[in-house]
């Protein structure tokens, strides 16, 4: 049965107070990805620093770190994912957790265990209606985290790993987060942040990637002890801040293209109105025309 010309109108009512909403979404996520972006951009120089300082130290130390020692037989593996606190994004928390998935299977086949420390509602809300066992968890700063936060993730994370697995600790740590390549790109990636990997290259290094030469005052053990903790709160606000802007480029996205699809069902209801309404003056005229025509015969009938 066609529906009526009123079910049309409050339809397109409806649907016109829905693209209100998406409009505005998109707009307020516009306005804030640029600042997203900027801050993004803005850390990477100081977490390359950090990254070239801590390998420098490293490198060049003969000190065995217990942040940067391999474990013999590692047997459980921290996991930290990065989603969002809110939904109407698209894919971006369904994407980071398929992947946090992968990372965890992964992880299974090599006889490790996953320990799972959570950043986001929405990944908190994926593992409590499983009801798996988390670790940690953090909400609350999806769109704009500080460091604060990372640090707060950073100092639970190191004193997972620097605690034996006997106790509940961790023999490595990894991240689950996206990151932002472009407006239209943004890739869930998967990245070993403990132990800190020291890479020997056979090659020559180039003029850009020859490490400085440091002194080290008092030790080398000392200034890995102040510099590792910056190091793994460096990266993880890098990740977080690139998380930020992946979810609000992904929210943008998805409220235009909601947007445009309510654009497209109005001017459907539209149409299908004007044609009832038009279905509904014929049915008038033929009625009127009908009672003229009765009228008319019954008039000539008394004559």
């Amino acid at each position: 049965m066609p529906a009526s010309l009123r079910d049309l109108r409050q339809r397109r009512s409806s649907v016109t107070t829905i693209k209100k909403v998406t409009r505005a979404m998109e707009l307020i996520a516009a306005s804030r990805i640029v600042k997203a972006q900027q801050r993004a951009q803005s850390s990477a120089p100081y977490a390359r620093e950090l990254t070239r300082a801590v390998s420098a130290v490293a490198t060049f130390s003969n000190v065995e770190h217990p942040l940067t020692t391999e474990s013999d037989n590692p047997t459980r593996a921290a996991v930290l994912l990065i989603t969002s606190d809110r939904g109407l994004a698209g894919a971006y928390s369904s994407s980071v957790i398929r992947a946090g998935e992968e990372l965890n299977q992964l992880l299974r086949e090599n006889g490790k265990t996953a320990v799972s420390y959570l950043a986001g509602r929405k990944a908190t809300a994926f593992y409590g209606f499983r009801r798996r066992e988390v670790a940690g968890s953090w909400e609350g700063f999806s769109d704009a985290p500080t460091y604060a936060h990372a640090r707060e993730i950073a100092d639970a994370l190191i004193e997972a790993f620097l605690k034996p697995t006997e106790e509940g600790g961790v023999d490595e740590i990894h991240v689950v987060y996206t990151r932002f390549v472009s407006m239209l790109t943004q890739k869930a990636e998967v990245i070993r942040l403990l132990p800190l990997e020291v890479v020997e290259d056979t090659e020559p290094p180039s003029k850009s990637d020859v490490l400085p030469l440091y002194e080290f005052e008092p030790d080398a053990e000392t200034v890995l002890d102040e510099l590792l903790p910056l190091y793994v709160a460096s990266r993880i606000q890098y990740c977080l801040l690139q998380a930020a802007a992946s979810e609000l480029a992904s929210r943008q996205r998805a409220m235009k293209s909601a947007t445009d699809n309510a654009q497209q069902l109005i001017e459907r209801l539209t149409r299908e109105a004007n044609q009832a309404r038009q279905a509904e003056i014929t049915q008038e005229i033929s009625e009127i025309v009908g009672g003229s025509a009765a009228l008319a015969e019954a008039t000539a009938g008394v004559d």
